[in-house]
Order: structure tokens, then sequence, then C-alpha cells
């Protein structure tokens, strides 16, 4: 320790000595929490850390010589994340990942459970729009539409608009509800800039227009 050092730990010895005992309940306390919300700070960054890694293991699974994840390695990443870091945008978004893998595998019902405990405790907003968007197609895909526009109703951001009045346009049609598809489908039109390609939305446009949907 330097001399420096030496003469700093002594004033805060006599410091101590002097105030210590009055500011039990002020100084110290300050110091405990100082020192504690630096050291909760540490372990958010170390948890950050460990969660960032398997998640990034979670993303390897694709690099297969066919390019299709391997879901036992899947579901065991995702597992590991839930266990030790649940609630965290990070294990939600391996969820996300699990839920696409066992929709690739036609599993509709696993993809549902994975999907349905994000949107009932989403780690943030985006990820619960995502997550009750995928949720309503998949419930699509399960020949329950009707399930899938209760859980878009209500307003959404600007940035998932489009990509929700399009997904209610899809539910409709299966429905038969070509009126108010197309209406979803003009307002998802509506909310992409102008620069946005608008590709198959357009396509579906045309359709119902054809009475081809």
């Amino acid at each position: 320790m330097s001399s420096t050092e030496d003469e700093q730990l002594a004033d805060l010895k006599d410091w101590w000595a002097r105030n210590g005992k009055p500011l039990v309940t002020g100084g110290l306390l300050a110091l405990v929490i100082v020192f504690g919300w630096q050291a909760f700070h540490k372990y958010q960054s170390n948890q950050s850390q460990g969660a960032s890694v398997l998640y990034q293991q979670l993303l390897e699974t694709t690099l297969t010589p066919d390019g299709k994840p391997d879901a036992a390695r899947v579901a065991d990443l995702a597992g590991k994340l839930n266990s030790e870091f649940g609630g965290t945008a990070y294990a939600q978004y391996g969820s996300l990942f699990v839920a696409k893998v066992a929709v690739d595998s036609g599993k509709l019902d696993d993809a549902v459970t994975e999907l349905k405990a994000i949107v009932a405790k989403p780690a943030n907003p985006a990820l619960g729009e995502i997550a009750r968007q995928r949720l309503a197609q998949v419930l699509g895909g399960q020949n329950k539409p009707e399930e899938g526009l209760k859980l878009l109703e209500g307003d959404a951001d600007k940035s998932f608009l489009a990509t929700r009045e399009e997904l209610k346009g899809d539910l409709l049609v299966q429905l038969g509800r070509t009126d108010e598809a197309n209406a979803a489908y003009q307002k998802a039109k509506a909310a992409l800039s102008d620069e946005a390609a608008v590709g198959g939305l357009q396509i579906k446009l045309d359709d119902l227009a054809k009475g081809d949907a």
C-alpha cells in the first residue's frame, strides 16, 4: 500500500472514530446503499453475460449442415436460460426460438405453451407484442382464428401496427369476413412507410378484390 493510501486509510479511521456513532443511521446506511448498488450492478452484469453466452449457443444450434436447429439442443439450452435467468429478455427470446422450432416441427401445442408464458408476463413491451402476434398466428394454424383475433384487440405500438393489422386480415380471411379483412389490410398498408416494401400485402389485397382469397 502506498503512503498516500496509508494516509487516506488513517484519515478514514480517524473520521470514523469521531463521527461514526452519531452517523450510524445516516452515513453507514449511505455506505451500505452505495456498495450494495455497486454489487447489484456487478451481479446484473455477470448475469447478463451468462445469459448472453447461453443465448448465443442457442442461436448457434442453427449452424448445422442442413441449416435446421437441433431440437434437443434447443430445448436443453432454453431450459437452462429459463431456470437460471427466468423472466429476463434473454430467456424469453429463447422461448420464442423454442416456439419457432416447435412450429417448424408441427408441434403447435408446444409453441402455444411457450408463447402464452411470454404474453402473460413479458420482459418488455416489444417482446410481449412479438409473442402476442406469433401466438395469434399459431392459433390460426390450429384453426382457432377467433382466439387469435381476441389477442389482437386494443391498441398496438406504431412500430408493430402494420404486422398486427396484416395478421388480423389473415385471420379474418380465414373466417370468411372479407370486408373486414380488406379494411385490416388497408390499415396495415397505411401504417407502412412509403419506402417499405408492400409486396405480399398488396397481393393479399389484390386477391380479395378478385375474390380469390
